[in-house]
């Protein structure tokens, strides 16, 4: 096959205790997955049927580190989530096999323009420009489940600068992994190299130049980025 253009690289994340890594394919974000959260989002927290929005495959950091602080925003926000590696896709998968399709997991962060997502909200448009711009989704080294099992409970948190800003439990998640996975593939072939952000806790909030941002899922691991002053 001959490309018109040079074919871009392919995004992908390093495996924990492996020289491989996991090629992404697309990633999926769950919406308000944790009632505390949506509370503080002016939401009810009553259990809806979930939402998802979607990032760009590129927009994948793998394994954080030092970034640029993102253009045309004034509010950067930070969003702590468990990240879902696919490894065997299907359509329609029944909840009581769904975790049989998961490679792994990792830790994320949902990084949002704020104030771009905002506008997007009240003028009732999409909110690419707020979610799925460049570098907007740094991922931790994943976990197989082959090794770590299966997270349902285990504290989630991000400190920056040392300071816990978010803080929940995997435990209080609206739709748990199993049941998101269903749900999602009633609506799309879910495929290998999918990964899934499964929803942020409550603490969401803005972070500056220069701030260095933890997030840390018991029994998953670790992430750490910092932007650049």
């Amino acid at each position: 096959m001959k490309f018109a253009v040079p074919q871009p690289p392919v995004a992908a994340i390093p495996v924990e205790g492996s020289d491989a890594v996991f090629p992404v394919r697309r990633i999926w974000c769950v919406g308000r997955n944790y009632a505390d959260h949506a509370r503080e989002m002016g939401h009810d927290p009553d259990r809806e049927p979930p939402f998802f929005f979607m990032k760009p495959a590129d927009a994948v950091v793998p394994g954080g580190g030092t970034l640029p602080f993102p253009v045309q925003t004034s509010d950067l926000h930070h969003e702590v989530e468990l990240v879902v590696a696919i490894g065997r896709g299907g359509r329609d998968i029944p909840e009581g096999q769904a975790l049989e399709h998961v490679f792994g997991y990792g830790v994320g962060l949902d990084m949002t323009r704020r104030d771009l997502q905002g506008i997007a909200k009240k003028l009732q448009r999409p909110w690419e420009m707020g979610k799925a711009f460049d570098q907007s989704c740094p991922v931790s080294p994943l976990a197989p489940a082959a090794r770590i099992g299966h997270p349902a409970a285990g504290a989630i948190w991000l400190k920056i600068g040392g300071e816990i800003r978010q803080q929940g439990d995997l435990n209080q998640q609206i739709w748990r992994v199993p049941e998101t996975i269903a749900y999602l593939s009633r609506f799309v072939a879910l495929e290998a190299g999918d990964i899934i952000l499964n929803g942020t806790p409550a603490g969401v909030g803005p972070c500056h130049p220069g701030d260095t941002l933890h997030g840390h899922i018991d029994g998953v691991g670790d992430l750490k980025v910092t932007y650049a002053s």
